[in-house]
């Protein structure tokens, strides 16, 4: 039985280092994504952060999923980092409709700011917010200290996101900035990842987090179970987030994702996550 009542993912589907433990053994990469989608009903889509994709990748991104998955695809950084919103309506509105044919599986789109888009700004984000086509999604995440002042700046932002129901990207990386390891994707991570305040109240009626921890389930064991009363009480309060779950190396990132399910259905009646088509694997092995 499918995940309804709220998307969970990791960051990728195509991480070879998945086969033998999230996907099988003799998993190809153009099976990848079709079995991340057998476990998980949604992912971040960094890729087209960096490269859009051609329409006949995206005819097959969206055929090789189930009824229900979700694409969050994030806009271009040419966009949101090299132009900074400056002018960029109808290349945005190009972007958009590149996905139209598989918008049934369309999420959220991610608009990220980087963090020199500061409140001198404000008017180039208005101006797109509200030219973007209202039949898709959309959840904004801000990283200057000027949208977290708890004052007027934040509030005028605040207003506008609620105005147009758009969600406010939370991204907690509390976990990994207290770690003291000196492991390497930690420290990476680290050096990376930003310190952002943390949000928890909603702006739209898809609330949008992204957590970056520890790699293992007892160092984000804490961090999570908060995550999942606040999720819990946004499911009862019929409100449909979307939960993306990061590590420092990505190979665990499932794990962690299924850990949260399992204690998030503690709270709320879910379905369980299916199995692994690497467990799967090894269970009819087992037959034999």
């Amino acid at each position: 039985m499918a995940i309804v009542k709220y998307h969970i993912g990791t960051t990728q589907w195509g991480l070879k280092e998945w086969k033998g433990h999230l996907y099988t053994d003799n998993a190809q990469p153009g099976q990848f994504l079709q079995q991340y989608a057998s476990v998980f009903n949604s992912v971040e889509g960094n890729t087209t952060f960096y490269r859009k994709p051609d329409p006949e990748t995206v005819i097959r991104w969206g055929d090789a999923v189930p009824d229900g998955f979700k694409f969050c695809f994030k806009f271009p950084q040419s966009i949101t980092h090299y132009q900074q919103l400056d002018g960029v309506e109808e290349e945005v509105l190009r972007f958009i409709d590149l996905f139209d044919p598989i918008r049934e599986h369309v999420g959220p789109f991610h608009l990220q700011l980087s963090p020199q888009f500061s409140y001198k700004e404000f008017g180039r984000l208005e101006r797109l917010l509200n030219a973007l086509p209202g039949d898709y999604s959309y959840a904004v995440e801000l990283r200057h200290p000027d949208f977290y002042d708890k004052g007027k700046k934040e509030s005028h932002l605040l207003h506008l996101l609620r105005n147009l129901k758009i969600d406010r990207v939370i991204f907690d990386t509390r976990r990994l900035h207290s770690l003291k390891s000196r492991a390497a994707s930690v420290r990476k991570a680290q050096e990376k990842k930003p310190k952002m305040p943390i949000r928890f109240e909603t702006t739209g009626n898809r609330p949008f987090v992204r957590y970056v921890g520890a790699n293992d389930i007892p160092n984000n064991e804490a961090f999570l179970k908060e995550w999942t009363i606040i999720v819990a009480d946004w499911i009862r309060e019929g409100l449909h987030p979307y939960i993306f779950i990061h590590a420092p190396d990505p190979f665990y990132a499932p794990e962690l994702a299924r850990y949260f399910h399992r204690e998030l259905s503690r709270l709320v009646e879910l379905n369980p996550m299916p199995k692994w088509p690497g467990e799967r694997q090894d269970e009819q092995l087992g037959l034999f």
